[in-house]
């Protein structure tokens, strides 16, 4: 899936920064993007983003580690902070929920809660939105009109996933997959005896583009993905997909009719070039025709092939 993190996606104008009782909402701003300023994560990097947009004044944080696909935590002004989903907080002892918890209806909206702990106590959660690009649902409609099971592997969790999944049109989610289980994902499906095609731009998605039959990244993605990929899409559009597909389905039909004339061309004309007309008393094939014949088998081929460029593909974009 292709999903855009982006300031406008945080709805902190609409009070989805919820705060424990007596902590300052700009204040958990400051140590959440303080703490997510070392992260290449875009829930991350989203955060710092929209904090610096109200002129929020980030702090030099220290000790910065991050957990893949967790969350991250830092020490900022002797205090430890934490910032991460709820299986990272778990994982750190922090047990999240009880009366000011009111993160299930923010998944429920396909909004990430990011929550924020000090100390090892929970003052609050920074809902983020993974805004499904208004082209994703359209094509992933033309990929099931082609036949191809969508699948969504993300390590959002399972209201916030599944929310995603509906607004795109994917039946089926995994939700929860940790970076380094995404190629083992990708294992269980082939194990199904199916063919899997893996999209993916971040570097955490590197091992299950690799491990997929067909790797697609795009050319907004990081490095190693592109690297791991067989294909790269010289757009972050998801149409793409689908028109990569379509083009490749048809010059492997192009292909196999080439192949077939080429044959069968070559499977008549050889034994008449050698003269097996002539041992049952037929004529003897001139060089100049057989010449001519030879040329035309090549324009031919060529012809069929220059087939591929008429094409129409407007339709999958639409």
């Amino acid at each position: 899936m292709n999903k855009d993190h982006n300031c406008a996606d945080i709805a902190f104008k609409n009070g989805r920064v919820i705060t424990a009782d007596g902590v300052d909402r700009r204040k958990l701003l400051q140590l959440a993007a303080s703490a997510e300023k070392g992260s290449e994560h875009p829930l991350g990097e989203a955060i710092v983003r929209c904090a610096e947009k109200e002129s929020i004044a980030l702090v030099a944080a220290a000790d910065f580690e991050a957990v893949a696909g967790r969350g991250v935590r830092a020490s900022i002004d002797g205090c430890e902070v934490s910032a991460g989903n709820i299986e990272f907080m778990n994982q750190e002892g922090i047990y999240p929920g009880g009366p000011g918890d009111n993160t299930d209806p923010i998944a429920s909206e396909g909004k990430t809660p990011v929550y924020i702990a000090v100390d090892k106590k929970i003052i609050g959660a920074v809902a983020v939105a993974d805004a499904v690009k208004e082209s994703s649902a359209g094509a992933v409609k033309r990929l099931v009109e082609m036949g191809i099971e969508v699948v969504m592997i993300t390590g959002d969790n399972r209201l916030t996933a599944e929310a995603i999944g509906r607004q795109a049109g994917i039946a089926k989610v995994l939700a929860g997959v940790l970076p380094q289980d995404k190629a083992n994902e990708i294992k269980k499906l082939q194990a199904e005896g199916k063919r899997v095609a893996m999209v993916g731009d971040g570097l955490n998605d590197a091992p299950a583009l690799a491990r997929a039959d067909i790797g697609i990244a795009v050319e907004s993605g990081t490095d190693i993905a592109m690297e791991s990929a067989d294909i790269v899409l010289m757009s972050g559009s998801l149409p793409d997909v689908a028109a990569a597909i379509r083009l490749s389905k048809a010059t492997m039909r192009n292909i196999k009719q080439n192949l077939f004339w080429a044959f069968g061309y070559n499977t008549v004309g050889i034994p008449i070039a050698a003269g097996v007309l002539h041992i049952f008393g037929g004529p003897l094939l001139s060089p100049m025709i057989a010449a001519a014949a030879m040329s035309l088998s090549s324009v031919s081929v060529l012809a069929n092939a220059l087939r591929l460029k008429r094409i129409n593909l407007e339709d999958t974009y639409s």
